[in-house]
C-alpha cells in the first residue's frame, strides 16, 4: 500500500469516528435525567460502528461510485466510506426534510441511489438486493460490482445461504463481507454458530472464502482488492469475514452486562493502533494527526448544523411517499 493511500484511509477513519462521536453526543444530549429512547432531537434506536472503521474504509477504497454497497443496521461507517454526503446523512438521522429519505428512513434505512448505497434494519436483508444489483451490472456488460455487508449473527439466516448459492450458480460479481464483532446483539458466535469461522461456509458453495484477523486495515484492503478484482474480471463471488471490534454497545443505552471483555476493549481500538503504525513508518507526525482531527471536526459540525437547520416534515405529509 502506498503511503498516500494509508493517509487517506486514516483520515477517513478519523472522519467516521468523529461523526459517530458527535452523533453520540447529540443523541444523549436530551435523553436525561430519565432515559427515553423516543425523546430528543434524534429519537429511536441508534447503532454506532466505532471500532469497525477499518472494514469500511479498506473495502470501499477498492470501489468506485458505480459499485453498489448494501449495509446493515449499523451503517454509518460504510455510508461515509462509500462517499455519502455527511449533510444529507446527518439530516436523515435527525428526521429532517433534507435527509436522504426526507427524514422518513432514519439511520437504519439509508438510501442513496447516487452512490448505489442502501441498508436495512432487517438482519441479512442486504444480501438478496445485492444479487439483483450484481445481476443488473452483469446483464448490462458493466464491470461494476456489488458489496453485501452483514454481521456474523446474520450468517445463520436463510437469506445468507440462499444468496451465496445463487451468486455462485450465476457467477455474479458480488463480494460478501461479514463483520464479525463477536456479538450478535448479546450472543457470542461460539454459542450460535456451528463453525469457528463463517469463511469456511464458502466451500459449500464452491467460492473462495477468507477470514482476516486482528481488524487489520491493510490486510482487509489486500483481501478486498483480490475479491473485487475477481468479481470485476468475471470470476464470480467471494466471501470475506473480518474479525473486527464493537467498541460500544449493540445500541445506545445497552449496558453490555453480557460482555466479559469490556475491560480490554479500549486497548483494541483500531484508530490509535493505526496512528502508531503510521508514526512508525514515518508517514504521520503530530501535525498530520492534528490536521486530520481538525478537518474532521469542522466537516462534521457543519453537517450537524445543516441537519438542525433543515425543516421538520409537516405532520400532514405523513402519508406522502408511500404506496397507498
Amino acid at each position: 500500500m502506498e503511503n498516500s493511500t494509508r493517509l487517506d484511509l486514516y483520515r477517513q477513519m478519523v472522519l467516521i469516528r468523529t461523526f459517530e462521536e458527535t452523533i453520540l453526543r447529540e443523541y444523549h444530549a436530551d435523553k436525561a435525567p430519565i432515559w427515553d429512547i423516543g425523546a430528543g432531537l434524534i429519537p429511536g434506536e441508534m447503532h454506532l460502528s466505532a471500532g469497525q472503521e477499518p472494514v469500511a474504509v479498506a473495502v470501499c477504497a477498492n470501489l468506485t461510485p458505480d459499485d453498489a454497497v448494501t449495509a446493515t443496521h449499523r451503517p454509518h461507517h460504510f455510508a461515509i466510506a462509500h462517499g455519502m454526503s455527511l449533510e444529507r446523512l446527518a439530516a436523515e438521522i435527525y428526521g429532517r426534510e433534507d435527509g436522504l429519505g426526507r427524514g422518513r428512513g432514519g439511520h437504519m434505512h439509508l438510501f442513496d441511489p447516487s452512490i448505489h448505497f442502501s441498508c436495512s434494519g432487517i438482519i441479512a436483508e442486504g444480501y438478496p438486493p445485492a444479487l439483483g444489483q450484481a445481476f443488473a451490472f452483469k446483464s448490462k456488460g458493466s464491470q461494476a460490482v456489488a458489496v453485501a455487508v452483514t454481521g456474523e449473527g446474520a450468517a445463520n439466516q436463510g437469506a445468507f445461504h440462499e444468496s451465496l448459492n445463487l451468486a455462485a450458480a450465476w457467477r455474479l460479481p458480488v463480494v460478501f463481507v461479514i463483520e464479525d464483532n463477536d456479538w450478535a446483539i448479546s450472543v457470542p458466535r461460539s454459542l450460535s454458530t456451528s463453525v469457528a469461522s463463517n469463511a469456511e461456509r464458502a466451500k459449500a458453495y464452491g467460492i473462495p472464502g477468507e477470514r482476516i484477523e486482528d481488524n487489520s486495515l491493510e490486510d482487509i484492503f489486500a483481501a478486498a482488492k483480490r475479491a473485487v478484482d475477481r468479481a470485476r474480471s468475471g470470476g464470480g463471488p467471494t466471501l470475506l469475514e473480518v474479525h473486527t471490534l464493537r467498541l460500544w454497545g449493540h445500541f445506545e443505552g445497552d449496558a453490555q452486562g453480557y460482555r466479559p471483555d469490556l475491560d480490554g476493549v479500549a486497548q483494541r481500538d483500531p484508530l490509535p493502533a493505526y496512528e502508531m503504525h503510521l508514526r512508525a513508518l514515518g508517514v504521520a507526525d503530530d501535525d498530520v494527526i492534528k490536521g486530520a482531527v481538525t478537518e474532521a471536526q469542522a466537516r462534521v459540525e457543519a453537517a450537524i448544523s445543516f441537519a438542525k437547520s433543515s425543516p421538520i416534515p409537516e405532520p400532514s405529509s405523513a402519508t406522502r411517499y408511500v404506496f397507498s
